[in-house]
């Protein structure tokens, strides 16, 4: 069991057989039907300037933009971010890692990538399409009109990332699934630095997947997790950190347009005004609460749980 808590934390993927939660039936996403996912890349030159695209678009007509756009039937994440970064600047590009994951619930979610030029040329205004009208390096000072503001934020995390990582590169693993779910690493710390990883089936313990909700924010999944096993426990505090791994095939449409995120989560108990020194009381027969017993494994949760050093999802809710 520890071995496969070892593989979700050094980012590798596990193939999704089961659910152990699920908020409703159980049905297949279909990309552009019931699922948008949207890539966004930030990409910067020696000078740190940063390429922006000129909108073609009706209602945002000239102005500028992070190069980005949906997916599309039968690629993959990266497939998509390189895509569109051709269509729209004109450049070639690789990823260097996913920085950061914004969703509205399962319906739309938005991969942000940093990535690096590798080849070809800025559009110019004699090359534009229904794209894009031309592409150009931007220093971040020269008066601009954006789309939206929403990017300055992509923009600055692009540059500290650049400057200090504060987390491994990370790039999407190609392992199929069927919906959008979460493989929670679910963690409880007492106060002397023990941990519990909360798995389900005792039989055959493994960590549990649940499914997202279509109406609720991915974040809420570990919510209703914590109620289906603990709905009598007080005062627990819940908190997801991040993202350990990102799962997704999407060859075949309509049938593994899923995306399953491996999330670290932790959980702490108010005890007489203390932390508790046990984790939560659970009360849902299929779960328990496994004790660490690997000094590698408690390094790198505790490492994670201190620095922080998952990849960030935000809620846009």
């Amino acid at each position: 069991m520890e071995n496969t808590v070892e593989k979700i934390l050094n980012g590798e993927g596990l193939e999704v057989k089961e659910f152990d939660s699920s908020p409703e039936e159980v049905h297949a996403v279909v990309l552009r039907k019931t699922v948008c996912y949207i890539v966004c890349a930030i990409i910067f030159n020696a000078k740190d300037e940063v390429l922006m695209v000129q909108e073609a678009k009706p209602e945002c007509y000239k102005r500028w933009y992070l190069p980005a756009g949906r997916m599309e039937k039968a690629e993959s994440i990266i497939e998509a971010m390189v895509r569109e970064v051709k269509e729209e600047s004109g450049l070639e590009c690789q990823p260097i890692t996913l920085l950061l994951i914004e969703e509205q619930g399962s319906q739309w979610i938005r991969f942000t990538f940093l990535a690096e030029a590798t080849g070809g040329s800025l559009k110019t205004e004699a090359e534009a399409d229904a794209e894009s009208i031309q592409a150009q390096w931007w220093d971040r000072e020269t008066p601009l009109q954006l789309r939206t503001n929403d990017i300055l934020c992509l923009i600055d995390a692009g540059l500290k990332y650049r400057e200090k990582p504060r987390f491994t590169p990370m790039l999407p693993i190609d392992l199929p699934c069927h919906v959008i779910c979460q493989r929670l690493l679910l963690v409880f710390r007492d106060p002397d630095g023990e941990l519990w990883i909360l798995l389900s089936h005792k039989e055959d313990p493994r960590v549990p997947v649940a499914v997202c909700g279509r109406k609720y924010s991915l974040t809420w999944v570990v919510r209703r997790l914590a109620r289906e096993c603990m709905p009598s426990s007080p005062g627990l505090n819940l908190k997801p950190w991040g993202i350990l791994g990102v799962q997704h095939n999407g060859r075949m449409p309509g049938k593994t347009d899923g995306i399953c995120f491996n999330m670290l989560a932790s959980v702490e108990q108010s005890a007489d005004g203390g932390q508790s020194s046990h984790p939560p009381l659970l009360e849902n027969p299929r779960f328990l609460w496994h004790k660490v017993v690997s000094p590698n494994i408690k390094e790198k949760i505790n490492q994670r749980l201190t620095s922080r050093s998952v990849l960030p999802m935000y809620s846009l809710y």
